[in-house]
């Protein structure tokens, strides 16, 4: 059967929850790196939609200086694409209400939730999908052989660095560490690490830390 050429592309990622078979349960999501500009949107409406040139980021401009003047002020504006309010988040840990002041409270973003038509919108897909060929996500840190053989390579330097063993076992940044400080705990770890330079060194743990 020829592979699918069309519809949008998503890449597999593992997620953090189990299946029957112990493998971690999958998801998707449109691949990376496919965006369209403002630039783009503004050309595409001029050629195809009668806009006149420079008319789309005027009106962009005065929604925003409008919208954000009501926003300041703690309202919820609600627009065809949907509705934005201001997020706020309180500093430090409070369980008393007559403890905060309004210099406890901070601006913290904003919350857009999508209309029903904007959403609608979207979701006009008539070409189907089709999975890339990139490797599914971090799935090889669920791997233990893959794991292992990764750490004695980048051991026989007699440390490792996170960057190192990224080269090494395939995985993203966060998740090299997540995994190289996990076999740092645990009644019996394996590794100790050590900070030097704003970079962490892993070094197996039958050695005993320098002081």
């Amino acid at each position: 059967m020829p592979r699918k050429t069309d519809g949008i592309e998503v890449d597999i990622h593992p997620g953090p929850k189990k299946g029957e078979d112990g493998k971690p349960l999958l998801y998707v999501r449109p691949v990376k790196g496919r965006k369209k500009s403002f630039k783009d949107l503004e050309d595409f409406c001029v050629r195809y939609r009668g806009l006149r040139t420079g008319e789309m980021r005027h009106v962009f401009d005065v929604v925003m200086e409008v919208a954000g003047l009501w926003l300041s002020d703690g309202y919820r504006v609600e627009t065809p694409l949907g509705s934005f309010a201001p997020k706020l988040k309180l500093l430090g840990e409070h369980t008393d209400p007559s403890t905060i002041t309004g210099r406890d409270i901070v601006y913290d973003g904003l919350d857009f939730v999508a209309s029903k038509e904007f959403i609608s919108e979207g979701g006009q897909n008539r070409e189907g999908y089709r999975k890339s060929q990139a490797p599914v996500g971090n799935s090889q840190m669920y791997d233990p052989q893959k794991m292992e053989e990764a750490l004695k390579r980048c051991l026989k330097l007699g440390h490792v660095t996170v960057p190192v063993f990224m080269a090494y076992s395939g995985l993203k940044r966060d998740s090299a560490k997540n995994y190289l400080d996990s076999l740092c705990k645990g009644d019996h770890p394996r590794l100790w690490k050590m900070k030097e330079s704003r970079r962490w060194f892993y070094y197996p743990r039958k050695e005993t830390p320098k002081v």
